[in-house]
């Protein structure tokens, strides 16, 4: 009997000894475990929109990928400072760079410009005596005129009766050569030449209808009248340009008006000729900044013999810099680092090199020398910086209410439907959700110049619909000129002008990689690219056109992909006849 007391005794403290480490496991997993907690602060975002926030896993609202679960705390970063996730990182391709120091030496600036006409060289034509135009022998504008060409004949009831007074006068020249000497020497002053008031003396006839002769060579840049209008002395009635040679205008930011002097040599570029340089030098720096563009104006006087330029045309200038500070050390960052407000440059700060922690900092910028800005304040060296998709991490921070390009004191943080209201209702491309979606008020000037660039996009897309990759770049290559012609100078606030500084760059960047690919493939993924951020102006800046934005689920990998149509029937340019009615309608852009 005590043998099977001691067994039930170890038998007991077993049960007992089981059933505490039993209940502290289940405690345990029950504290690890958030799916049974009572409550619980698991919140579920979306690693492209970082500004959806769910208690609960499920599917993104704008774009449908899966939601994966937040940061649950953010310990040990500043006020000012946010984190993103390693997926948003890759999926937005943020690329990052340490701060460089170089020497300021010698070295190229590169300038944008325009062919002007040469004003030394243009002249007016003008009328030395008041009448009608009989006849005017100019029909169009660029025609190209010679001196002592007949431009017009009028009817001058002035020079009829000055004539009349000539013929009398001949009479009276041996007793009245006083007379005969005024009356002569009035018609030349009227501009009838030698020859023609001879022949009015020897045929003692009136000429009704007077010949205007042109006064100058050169091209008619501008008709000033139309044949039987009235005209007056002195009254312009053609204004003829010289292009033999031209004039390179080039606007210098207020920042670089140091590294240029006149007399410097300037070499040149066309979009039409890329493989030839033409050398001049600098003539003339204007000593008045424009306040509106914070720019001067820099002129290169081109010989024009050839008729190699045409005024308008786009040209690209390279001068050498003559500024050279040997011992001085210089801070240099790439240009795509710098956003920009029209008032102050910020950049994105990573400041955990082990993970994606950034801040926005302000900085004081110098000259820009190719594609990297010299940094006088801001930064310091071995600093890690934001070079590629700097307004990817700008977003990030809006949404998170940091400081931002556009809020430099912060904000308020959007979360769950208010975020997803606030960011986009009609979300542009889920591979940009960079942009807020908001209208702004541009002039109609603007709107036409970008509705431009829409209806060539257009034919863009149709070429990808037939499968035509010849077609679609030379589409892309008019694309790109229709975006080169977009006047900025249009857009007078600095909110317009900092996000249509952007959207440019990244549409000229991926017209450019379709109009450099044969591969049709590749074109529909640059394709992807260029729709998201034409997307983005068109709802912000608007088009005055009803648009239809569509979307294919399977399109780019089963990634999903936008376009924009000017129809409601759907035809895919992701897959073009392959799979030409795949996709549906997501919003109409009013």
């Amino acid at each position: 009997m005590k043998k099977y007391i001691i067994y039930i005794g170890i038998l007991a403290v077993g049960f007992l000894f089981g059933w505490v480490l039993s209940g502290n496991t289940s405690n345990e997993e029950t504290a690890n475990n958030p799916a049974e907690m009572a409550e619980t602060n698991q919140m579920w975002t979306c690693s492209m929109h970082p500004q959806i926030m769910q208690p609960e896993p499920g599917d993104c609202p704008i774009c449908g990928m899966d939601l994966i679960p937040a940061e649950t705390s953010a310990m040990g970063l500043a006020a000012d400072q946010f984190k993103l996730t390693e997926n948003a990182m890759a999926l937005a391709n943020i690329q990052t760079a340490v701060v460089s120091e170089g020497a300021n030496r010698n070295t190229e600036v590169k300038l944008s410009g325009t062919i002007v006409e040469n004003e030394e060289a243009n002249a007016v034509q003008v009328s030395y005596f008041s009448g009608r135009i009989e006849k005017l022998n100019i029909n169009f504008t660029g025609e190209k005129v010679q001196k002592g060409q007949l431009l017009a004949t009028v009817y001058s009831p002035e020079l009829y009766a000055a004539q009349q007074e000539l013929i009398t006068a001949v009479s009276l020249k041996e007793i009245q050569p006083a007379l005969y000497n005024a009356v002569r020497n009035k018609l030349k002053l009227w501009k009838l030449s030698d020859t023609q008031i001879n022949q009015i003396e020897n045929t003692k006839k009136v000429q009704e209808n007077v010949p205007i002769y042109a006064t100058f060579t050169g091209t008619v840049s501008e008709k000033l009248v139309a044949q039987g209008d009235y005209i007056k002395e002195g009254q312009a009635l053609l204004k003829i340009a010289n292009l033999n040679t031209v004039w390179a205008n080039f606007d210098v930011y207020e920042n670089q008006i140091d590294l240029f002097k006149k007399g410097q040599e300037i070499s040149i570029t066309t979009h039409s000729n890329l493989n030839k340089t033409f050398k001049t030098k600098v003539d003339f720096i204007d000593p008045v900044l424009n306040a509106n563009t914070r720019t001067v104006k820099l002129r290169a006087v081109l010989n024009n013999s050839d008729q190699v330029f045409k005024p308008g045309m786009f040209v690209e200038g390279v001068v050498k810099r003559t500024q050279v500070l040997e011992m001085k050390k210089v801070l240099k960052i790439p240009a795509s680092a710098v956003l920009w407000t029209g008032e102050r440059s910020v950049v994105y700060l990573k400041t955990n090199p082990d993970q994606p922690v950034f801040e926005m900092h302000e900085v004081v910028l110098a000259n820009q020398i190719g594609n990297e800005y010299e940094v006088i304040e801001g930064l310091n060296l071995g600093d890690e910086i934001v070079t590629n998709g700097a307004f990817t991490v700008d977003a990030a921070a809006q949404l998170q209410g940091k400081k931002s390009m556009m809020n430099k004191d912060g904000g308020k943080v959007m979360t769950g439907h208010e975020g997803h209201m606030g960011m986009v209702e009609t979300m542009t491309n889920r591979d940009n959700p960079t942009i807020l979606n908001e209208r702004i008020e541009v002039s109609k000037a603007f709107q036409n110049q970008l509705k431009k660039v829409f209806e060539r996009y257009i034919h863009l897309k149709d070429d990808l619909v037939n499968d035509d990759s010849e077609a679609v770049i030379k589409n892309a290559l008019l694309v790109l000129d229709d975006l080169t012609e977009i006047d900025m100078k249009i857009l007078k606030d600095k909110k317009s002008l900092a996000l249509w500084t952007y959207l440019e760059k990244e549409l000229k960047n991926a017209t450019t990689s379709i109009s450099n690919s044969t591969d049709i493939k590749v074109q529909r993924s640059q394709f992807k690219l260029l729709s998201s951020y034409l997307t983005s102006a068109i709802e912000h800046f608007g088009v005055n056109k009803k648009i239809y934005q569509q979307y294919c689920p399977m399109a780019d990998n089963n990634k999903g992909a936008y376009w924009l149509s000017i129809k409601e029937t759907v035809v895919n340019p992701y897959f073009g006849q392959a799979m030409l009615k795949c996709g549906d309608v997501k919003q109409v852009i009013e």
